[in-house]
């Protein structure tokens, strides 16, 4: 009888000896944030009072803040006031300005691209316009924010702005009308092939699965049989456009992700709540190593409720949801706050942030030791690694002069003075680069004095101090020699040797600057791998359905 009088007595008492332990932990975690608190605050009066220079209090402790949210995730990010404009626009899509991207370029703040239809491009500025003054005020020296600052303001008001255009010999002065500048999230639509209905989506931003809805509809009205969806560079946004736009393919009810965190209140479970608009065409969704977040969630539920056939690269992995927590004096702070899971039950985040290396490196999540999934349809799909398409089509990697040429804006500043010479263009399915231009575009590279670092020679360079070391240079001296002349940094070669990859850069650039992005994505379509694969799998049934079933072999397909 005592015994299980005890036994009660103990039952009865375990909750409240529990809570009493996990309530020291609690003080303690309460003490050490007060105490660190303490010690910032005191680090930052005594550099205050007694450092030998005046600091930059508040770019002191922002550079602070950012480092120590660094070391949390690439996502975990503060906004001060005076970024909060920036901030909405990554979440809207809209502000108010001249709508154009500018950028710094040999000392100066030029016009990187004018956005189609939007006041700067109305007004007539032109990529590669150097910025002079903006409403009288001298701009010379400016930074690209303090540029950036001037240009926006209310809607409807007027802001004048003085270049200096390439080619022209005496300054120009525009009068712009600022604009509430909202980017459009579909980039280019139109019926291919006959009756395959393609569009590119680029981000999502508020109320995208709008334009998305109203994109489709008009397809179908065209009389789109089928579906291509291209997501590639798409890299991501707010979560519950990605769960709208699923939701006009799938049925009512479905579960398109869920989130969960460490706050249990904050998860949720995301379903679709409307009629769709069509469960039945046929989709293909391509996706590259841009294509994150809320790309991959509606890429992922798709794979994974066998609605549609991935095609491309895998994607980046960003498996993370952020929530953004407002901060005194009208900053900001934009934080991981629980991570996501699709349909078949994965997370496709690839990087585990929270166990860093000892250098504070973290790494991919090895395909080995990542758990194997099921779509609705029973196929195999895994965590850990982004989505993986269902057929991969390699990329083609970028030689290292390309990288370059485009870095040192040679390919840029080339484009400018090429542009001067020609006031107009093909449209853009119907325009080649000739290779007589190419000819002088390589005249122009040697008069730039253009120098480009090579990995390879630097690694021959560590490979021969290796082979030194262990005693190998004396017998493998002739073929490292070969091998090392044949690396050797040669322009002229090297001009040659990745040409056609060069003159589809410049043929980009040029594109852009007649028709701007839109164009630019009709004229990569033309040799697009991943595209022409999603019209022959759209215009097989066959082969579009089976690959929706289970296979007893591999995961993907590759091209």
């Amino acid at each position: 009888m005592k015994k299980n009088f005890l036994a009660v007595l103990i039952f009865l008492f375990s909750p409240y000896l529990m809570a009493q332990s996990t309530q020291p932990n609690k003080n303690q975690r309460y003490f050490d944030i007060n105490k660190n608190i303490d010690i910032f605050n005191s680090v930052l009066k005594e550099l205050d009072m007694f450092y030998v220079d005046s600091i930059k209090v508040d770019s002191l402790v922002q550079g602070t803040v950012r480092k120590m949210l660094a070391g949390l995730d690439p996502y975990t990010e503060y906004y001060s006031e005076e970024e909060m404009d920036d901030f909405r626009f990554m979440t809207t899509g809209e502000y108010a300005g001249i709508g154009a991207v500018i950028s710094y370029k040999d000392g100066h703040v030029i016009i990187n691209e004018p956005y189609e239809g939007l006041p700067a491009a109305k007004a007539g500025l032109k990529a590669g316009d150097i910025i002079l003054e903006v409403d009288d005020k001298d701009m010379r020296k400016a930074t690209v924010q303090e540029v950036s600052n001037a240009l926006r303001g209310m809607p409807r008001t007027t802001v004048k702005v003085k270049i200096q255009r390439p080619g022209e010999n005496k300054p120009i002065t525009l009068k712009i009308v600022r604009e509430k500048i909202t980017i459009h999230p579909v980039t280019h639509a139109d019926i291919v092939n006959g009756n395959i209905g393609y569009f590119h989506f680029a981000s999502f931003t508020e109320n995208s699965a709008k334009e998305v809805r109203k994109t489709f509809l008009d397809l179908k009205n065209k009389g789109a049989e089928s579906l291509i969806i291209d997501l590639r560079g798409n890299g991501g946004g707010i979560l519950e456009e990605a769960v709208s736009i699923v939701n006009m393919f799938v049925p009512k009810g479905e579960e398109i992700v869920s989130t969960k965190g460490k706050v249990k209140q904050w998860d949720r479970v995301y379903r679709t709540n409307e009629q769709p608009l069509d469960t039945l065409i046929p989709i293909t969704v391509l996706i590259d190593t841009g294509s994150a977040s809320a790309s991959e969630i509606v890429a992922g539920s798709l794979q994974d409720l066998d609605r549609a056939v991935i095609i491309g690269n895998r994607s980046f992995g960003k498996g993370l949801v952020q929530t953004t927590r407002s901060l005194p004096y009208g900053g900001s702070i934009k934080l991981t706050t629980s991570k996501y899971y699709i349909p078949s039950g994965r997370c496709i985040q690839t990087v585990d942030y929270s166990h860093r290396n000892p250098d504070g490196s973290v790494t991919r999540v090895p395909d080995s030791l990542t758990q194997v999934f099921y779509t609705k349809n029973g196929r195999e799909v895994r965590e850990g690694g982004g989505i993986t398409p269902d057929i991969i089509i390699e990329e083609d990697l970028l030689g290292r002069i390309s990288y370059y040429l485009i870095m040192e804006n040679i390919i840029f500043d080339y484009v400018t003075d090429w542009v001067l010479q020609h006031p107009t263009l093909a449209p853009p399915d119907r325009f080649e680069f000739p290779d007589t231009d190419y000819e002088s575009f390589k005249q122009f590279v040697k008069s730039k004095d253009f120098k480009y670092d090579q990995m390879s020679a630097k690694t021959m360079q560590t490979l021969q101090e290796i082979m030194k070391f262990e005693g190998y240079m004396d017998i493998a001296a002739e073929e490292f020699k070969a091998l090392e002349a044949k690396l050797a940094p040669d322009l002229d070669r090297d001009l040659e040797l990745f040409k056609e990859e060069i003159k589809d850069l410049i043929a980009n650039e040029i594109v852009k600057r007649y028709y701007y992005k839109k164009g630019v994505l009709i004229y990569t379509l033309q040799k697009d791998k991943v595209y022409q694969k999603a019209i022959e799998v759209l215009t097989d049934t066959d082969t579009y359905h089976s690959i929706l079933q289970p296979t007893e072999n591999s995961l993907a397909e590759t091209f």
